[in-house]
């Protein structure tokens, strides 16, 4: 049995306890470090942010630099050897900008592999060589060992993923492998750090084995950043380029690298265009689409729950709600919201609407499905390491049912099953309640699995129905004229308004833009009594009602408070027998359309 080594890491003379890293390191190298002292693990699978720059000084030396030069230069800045290996470069000794340490190095790489240039870049030679020196030092004298770090970047071309794989490839895996579980190993000064910007593309069976830990890099926060920037302007005053701070720059700029946060000052610095709101606007929504390629939409929210006609027990609730969030009292705030009812409703405008309220960033959730394997479950995590960066932000999900899937979908390998896996783990967890609202659209709840439901996730379920008041109705038409950019006087709009209870939102917005077409031909600029009664007289609302029916009983029977449901449709459930008798008439329509 080998001799255990002390542990240690980096330091002034190396440290050998948690509580000595220094203080510049960021949370994910001192949860790396917490793992390496406990002496149960010495490989890591670094994830998330891993392109970006990471903090290498401390304040009275700021600097920032590549995440493997950071591993070679701090947290294995006293080991003797320094091993980086990615498939363009090979194997080479890497000590960041100390040359000195880096000639130590070569020479104690040189006594134990010989000339690391001659070893081809290839994985499996790469790995082979690695893997002897390994044993090598495993079996040597106590005096005579290496403390050694071994770093593989873009690890997922080491360790692919997939059941299906070449020799070469399983045996890069169980070399990996091999090295995670071994006592020996854990027992010296020698750990492997695997670098990957997406956990998802590398092998799972590396990435789950209990011996391995998965450590993600997140995006800065707010305090990371602003010393970022105050580090970086060279003694510039913002003041001459920005009309903010650099701390509220930092508080601003949630969701974006500080790499992007150096293209965002440096455009507007290097541009000549002043950092004012509108610039800074448009730079930020355009630098967190591309932080997370695009699978995620930037909403400038124009309006508040102020514009938004009817659900008056709907906007109350969701306006105290924002008042919570606005006064910081995350805890006594829903995990997230289900919007349902029939399509034409308004859900997406009440959303946005709620974060306008709110005053925080607003995303909607693109398809992020891709046909290569693995893509898709990389893509969400991208994703959801954004948002989680982004907090407090509302995140709306349209269409939900089709797009988040179904834990038990199958035909596709296992992917929606993962993919719902990932979205229902993030949407629990409550360290993040109040900082991402989720916000789920659906015309059809009854297809969006129970899962995502529960209370702890989609915890409010309110239902939108079309309206029936003629007071609501009145004013809807004002409002949706207002909101297309012209005018309609409230003579102007009828008493008795035609097909009234089959009008959506939509229908009603629809007819709005019709009127004010033909009052624009005729050299009007505001909306015409005529125009708007011929747009009414002409206007033919959907016939599919028994695809409305189903959506509104739907909604109803999701439904999670009395308040949300109009005199109306109580009326209609007390009539029908209560919400049992209503899933059985839901059931019915449901049997009748899919026989059609």
């Amino acid at each position: 049995m080998t001799q255990a080594d002390p542990k240690s890491l980096a330091g002034v003379e190396g440290v050998t306890r948690l509580a000595q890293l220094p203080a510049h390191f960021p949370t994910w190298a001192s949860r790396l470090a917490e793992l390496y002292f406990s002496g149960t693990t010495s490989m890591f699978v670094v994830h998330g942010n891993v392109f970006d720059v990471v903090r290498a000084g401390p304040d009275t030396d700021p600097r920032w630099t590549g995440l493997a030069e950071f591993l070679a230069e701090q947290v294995f800045g006293r080991w003797d050897l320094v091993l980086h290996y990615d498939l363009a470069r090979g194997l080479r000794c890497l000590a960041g900008s100390d040359s000195k340490r880096l000639t130590k190095m070569v020479e104690v790489v040189n006594r134990w592999l010989g000339d690391l240039t001659k070893i081809a870049r290839d994985p499996t030679m790469g790995l082979a060589a690695l893997d002897l020196f390994v044993r090598k030092n495993v079996m040597a004298e106590p005096d005579q060992r290496v403390r050694a770090a071994i770093i593989i970047d873009h690890a997922s071309y080491v360790a692919s993923r997939g059941d299906r794989l070449a020799l070469a490839d399983q045996t890069h895996l169980v070399t990996l492998l091999n090295w995670a579980t071994s006592p020996y190993v854990k027992r010296l000064n020698l750990a492997f750090v695997l670098i990957d910007g997406r956990l998802s593309d590398i092998n799972e069976r590396l990435t789950g084995n209990p011996h391995v830990a998965s450590i993600e890099v997140a995006l800065p926060d707010a305090e990371q950043r602003a010393a970022f920037l105050t580090a970086t302007s060279g003694g510039r005053e913002p003041a001459s380029f920005s009309d903010y701070s650099f701390a509220e720059l930092g508080k601003l700029t949630a969701g974006i690298s500080l790499t992007d946060l150096e293209v965002l000052v440096r455009s507007s610095i290097e541009g000549g265009r002043r950092l004012d709101q509108s610039y800074f606007k448009e730079l930020k929504k355009r630098l967190i689409e591309r932080q997370a390629q695009g699978m995620l939409e930037f909403i400038e929210p124009r309006w508040g729950l102020d514009t938004v006609v009817g659900h008056e027990a709907a906007k109350r609730r969701l306006a105290q709600d924002a008042e919570l969030i606005r006064r910081g009292e995350l805890d006594s705030v829903p995990m997230g919201y289900l919007f349902c009812g029939p399509v034409g409703t308004g859900k997406s405008f009440l959303a946005t609407c709620v974060a306008g309220s709110i005053g925080i960033p607003c995303v909607m959730l693109k398809n992020f499905r891709s046909k290569y394997v693995g893509e898709t479950e990389g893509n969400l995590e991208r994703v959801l390491g954004v948002l989680r960066s982004m907090g407090p932000v509302v995140v709306v999900i349209d269409e939900a049912d089709a797009m988040l899937g179904d834990r038990d979908q199958g035909g596709d390998s296992g992917v929606s099953g993962r993919v719902f896996g990932m979205i229902a783990a993030q949407m629990g967890d409550t360290a993040y309640r109040g900082k991402i609202v989720w916000m789920l659209l659906t015309s059809r709840p009854d297809q969006l699995p129970i899962d995502l439901k529960r209370q702890g996730r989609a915890e409010v379920h309110v239902p939108l129905f079309y309206p029936h008041e003629d007071a609501e109705l009145h004013q809807m038409f004002l409002m949706l004229a207002k909101k297309a950019g012209t005018t309609l006087a409230d003579a102007d709009v009828p008493t008795d308004i035609k097909h009234k209870g089959n009008l959506s939102g939509a229908d009603i917005e629809g007819i709005i833009g019709r009127a004010w077409r033909t009052s624009l031909l005729a050299g009007s600029r505001s909306i015409t009594r005529e125009a708007l009664a011929g747009a009414l007289a002409g206007f033919m609302p959907s016939t599919q009602t028994l695809e409305r029916e189903a959506q509104e009983l739907a909604a109803i029977i999701e439904c999670t408070d009395l308040e949300f449901l109009p005199p109306a449709k109580l009326a209609k459930m007390s009539e029908l027998g209560g919400r049992e008798r209503l899933q059985e008439r839901l059931t019915a329509i449901k049997q009748l359309l899919e026989g059609r």
